[in-house]
């Protein structure tokens, strides 16, 4: 059996594959498309933060309760609620990864949007990332 490797050499294949979002056909196989390694990671963290509570039948525990929020007036204790429930969805449901620091950006408050940003490091190797999800409050003209 072969490894897949990166090109330092090191297998990664530990990290997993997933289908690729949106759900597409590969052009070059006829195949589902699919994402291995970071970029799995990376999509499966979006899933998680995108999914609210309930949403899913068979998982109702699954996703992240900052949509139950979209409504809330938006202030420090919003903020921090925003944190501190993006980081238990993360530590729930993605084990492959160490949150680091989750903040909120309320730059683009006036358009309508928060930004949740989530540091990262993936377990294994080690590898930093970062994650900007775009939290919708209210109906925005720039989405």
């Amino acid at each position: 059996m072969t490894m897949a490797t990166d090109d330092d050499g090191l297998g990664r294949e530990f990290l997993g594959t997933g289908w690729a979002l949106p759900v597409m056909i590969a052009p070059d196989t006829g195949l589902i498309a699919a994402v291995s390694y970071e970029q799995d990671i990376q999509q499966s963290i979006g899933i998680i933060l995108g999914t609210s509570k309930g949403e899913r039948v068979m998982r109702p525990d699954f996703g992240c309760g900052i949509h139950d929020l979209v409504f809330a007036a938006v202030t420090a204790a919003l903020v921090g609620e925003i944190e501190t429930t993006v980081r238990a969805a993360l530590r729930t449901y993605e084990a492959r990864i160490e949150v680091l620091r989750v903040t909120v950006d309320a730059s683009q408050i006036a358009l309508g949007h928060l930004e949740v940003i989530v540091d990262y490091e993936v377990r294994a190797t080690n590898q930093p990332g970062n994650y900007v999800y775009p939290f919708y409050f209210q109906e925005s003209a720039n989405q």
